[in-house]
């Protein structure tokens, strides 16, 4: 059925009826529902100019960036923009309905699924989301661990492309535009280039006339705010609230804040965390991982000691006498890691993983190390005989090592291999 009822018309004036409006009047009446038409505050009638200077006004009003209460009603505009602006889907949806659009309509090429158009709103992957979304932007945030544990909210200021208001994202005056004779209105630029004897590469590139627009306006119909761009670049405050329990690396997504292009829904900003390193503390997972020094004595003898937590809080941990801590052994202390993500009351396991300190050379006498040996467990007694060979301990360092390793490369290198196999030869 051709929209607006032709025939209907044409009956009309062979029976002599002076309906000069019936074109108009008659299309009101068929279309099977106007909510589309009724978002967007037109008749059935309208014209695809009209359908889309409505949508500019509507856009700019509604945009998140001016009404952030309300991002639904700029979906619903969106939504409705996008079946009639194209003649397709307006068709569908004149015929059928926003239930022929949900089920693609009938034969239609334009969904490869039913879902397409809602992915397309909703953030859906859908073939048409990505030919109607704008690209998504990405930044980093810096956070400290601190900032995981406790939560912070951090102002991130972004440039961002906007809709010209002066334009109305048009670019200058009305009827300005016209298709760019250099890529005949496709905004890409095809190049052949020769890689070898009859092998040839086929290079895309942005139109370097109308910059990927596929049109370009004259400069004296350029609009002044814009230069006839269509959008502005502008300064945009954001509020990052980074939640307890957040890890690094994860995202935090604001719909609709990245850059906006006519007639094409703006892309998303993405806020990826980005950890520092910690004095202190290691997180894995809910967990936190700290090491701790103690001398022997208290590693043998039972010690008291504090660490200052991410919120500010000081803990006491003890080790009883006679408990001995090895070096490298691991404790913990339950509930004191990291918050958990949405569910911050509850928290990890803080591990703890000492290291003991050894007193230096010399620090007690001789004549009282046999009081200490009295003290401490029995050592290992060693059977020496004549045959037995005795050798002396003495201090080691790497970096002997280092350069003993060096200089047999080097003599490999200038004589050859000192020893080993040699090549046979025929």
């Amino acid at each position: 059925m051709a929209r607006g009822g032709s025939q209907n018309w044409s009956s009309g004036e062979s029976e002599g009826r002076p309906e000069e409006q019936a074109p108009e009047d008659t299309r009101d009446k068929m279309v099977k529902e106007t909510q589309y038409y009724d978002i967007l505050g037109v008749k059935p009638s309208a014209s695809a100019e009209e359908i889309k200077k409505a949508y500019r006004k509507l856009a700019l009003k509604f945009h998140p960036d001016k009404n952030p209460d309300e991002g639904e009603k700029f979906k619903l505009i969106s939504q409705a923009y996008e079946v009639l602006s194209d003649p397709k889907k307006r068709d569908i949806y004149d015929q059928g309905g926003e239930q022929a659009i949900k089920e693609g309509g009938s034969g239609s090429p334009n969904f490869s699924s039913p879902m397409d158009i809602f992915d397309m709103f909703f953030g859906g992957g859908g073939r048409m989301a990505r030919e109607r979304r704008g690209k998504n932007v990405v930044h980093q945030l810096s956070v400290t661990l601190e900032d995981l544990y406790n939560g912070v909210t951090k102002k991130l200021a972004l440039q961002k492309n906007v809709i010209c208001e002066k334009c109305e994202g048009v670019g200058g005056k009305k009827g300005s535009a016209e298709k760019c004779p250099l890529c005949k209105g496709r905004g890409m630029q095809i190049h052949i280039q020769q890689i070898g004897p009859g092998l040839v590469q086929q290079i895309q590139t942005v139109c370097i006339e109308c910059k990927g627009q596929g049109e370009r306006i004259n400069p004296r119909d350029r609009c002044e705010g814009c230069s006839g761009a269509k959008v502005v670049r502008e300064k945009k405050l954001i509020e990052v609230h980074v939640e307890k329990g957040m890890k690094d690396g994860q995202k935090i997504l604001f719909h609709g804040e990245g850059d906006q292009e006519p007639e094409l829904e703006p892309g998303d900003v993405i806020i990826v965390l980005d950890q520092k390193d910690h004095g202190v503390f290691q997180r894995q997972g809910h967990d936190l991982i700290m090491k701790m020094k103690i001398q022997l004595s208290e590693a043998l003898c039972g010690f008291k000691k504090t660490i200052n937590t991410l919120d500010d809080r000081t803990l006491v941990i003890t080790s009883k006498s006679g408990e001995v801590i090895k070096h490298g052994d691991l404790k913990c202390v339950r509930n004191e890691g990291m918050p958990i993500y949405k569910a911050p009351l509850e928290r990890g396991t803080l591990i703890i993983q000492f290291l003991v300190l050894f007193p230096e050379k010399q620090w007690l006498p001789a004549d009282k190390l046999p009081q200490l040996e009295a003290l401490l467990p029995p050592r290992q007694k060693v059977r020496v005989t004549d045959d037995m060979d005795q050798v002396e301990l003495k201090e080691f360092s790497p970096s002997e090592q280092s350069w003993r390793q060096h200089r047999e490369a080097y003599e490999e290198d200038d004589d050859g291999p000192r020893a080993g196999v040699q090549c046979q030869t025929a």
